[in-house]
């Protein structure tokens, strides 16, 4: 009798450890270099957050992340709904959005990825040059020699961009057309007449070089007034780096996870040497210079 009760707990306690066991692993389904994880990212800077997820798993391949592209007033509803607890935004949590947050104490991790911009684009063969206000001229409903404006999502970071800067309650929709993607942004600005398209530098960047008639396109220099001599400036590597193209916006990557999971490691993988020179090769400027590495030779062949 003795040996059978002595067996049952054996087996009882066995079923308990592998029960927790079983627990934990649920209630963590990932960690810094394996597992699955969600990442919302606003949908102006999906091109370059796809190149750095494909080399992301293709080095990791225990890793998946899922990316939920969205425009960027949906994707920061979705983070505070609990849909996710990683979002790659051009701009941080304001502090309403924050309030879920801080009341349970939720601290993100926060990291600078990259320099993108906001940019405008016209037919070839029109004018080469704008100023933001004109833009926000615009926006407001006010017209500006015959033209009007070219967008994908009025919820989109670029729009909420020159609301801020022209600080717009509403946008009029007077000279505004909503295209829905990048993409018919361009289509419709080259077909067209006095058309400005808007979207994010990463955007064109990502469509320029597949797009079939990127020959009746042209990328506009914007005026920075803010310069000792004013001038148009275009978007450039070079420009967002000396900070003359007046358009700038930091792309970051925040990371509200509890525990230190996937988003960790996909965080330190943007922002370390490899992802970096993802961003270099894409056009646009890595927030951190990935180094060079030179070969010290004692002899010259």
């Amino acid at each position: 009798m003795n040996l059978f009760y002595k067996i049952i707990y054996v087996v009882t306690a066995v079923v308990f450890l592998t029960s927790c066991q079983d627990a934990k692993q649920k209630s963590n389904k990932d960690d810094i270099l394996s597992g699955e994880v969600s990442v919302l990212v606003d949908e102006s800077l999906l091109p370059i957050i796809i190149e750095q997820k494909e080399v992301f798993e293709s080095s990791y391949y225990n890793a998946k992340v899922k990316l939920v592209s969205k425009p960027e007033v949906q994707a920061v509803n979705d983070l505070i709904k609990g849909d996710a607890s990683i979002i790659i935004l051009s701009r941080e949590l304001t502090e309403v959005e924050r309030k879920s947050f801080d009341e349970r104490s939720v601290v993100p991790r926060i990291y600078s990825i990259a320099y993108d911009a906001v940019v405008m684009v016209s037919r070839a063969g029109q004018d080469t040059t704008i100023k933001t206000s004109d833009v926000i001229d615009l926006m407001t409903g006010r017209a500006v020699a015959g033209k009007s404006l070219v967008i994908d999502n009025p919820n989109s970071s670029v729009i909420r961009y020159f609301r801020e800067l022209g600080k717009i309650d509403k946008i009029a929709n007077t000279y505004i057309q909503v295209k829905g993607t990048a993409d018919s942004i361009l289509t419709t600005v080259a077909e067209g007449n006095n058309q400005i398209g808007i979207m994010s530098y990463n955007q064109y960047l990502s469509l320029q070089s597949s797009f079939t008639e990127k020959d009746k396109i042209r990328i506009l220099s914007v005026l920075n007034d803010t310069l000792a001599t004013p001038k148009y400036v275009k978007p450039t590597q070079a420009s967002l780096s000396t900070g003359e193209y007046p358009l700038r916006r930091e792309v970051k990557i925040l990371n509200y996870q509890p525990h230190l999971g996937l988003g960790m490691g996909f965080s330190a993988f943007l922002t370390g040497d490899r992802g970096q020179r993802i961003v270099l090769k894409s056009g646009l400027l890595p927030a951190k210079m990935p180094g060079r590495e030179i070969i010290v030779r004692d002899k010259i062949n």
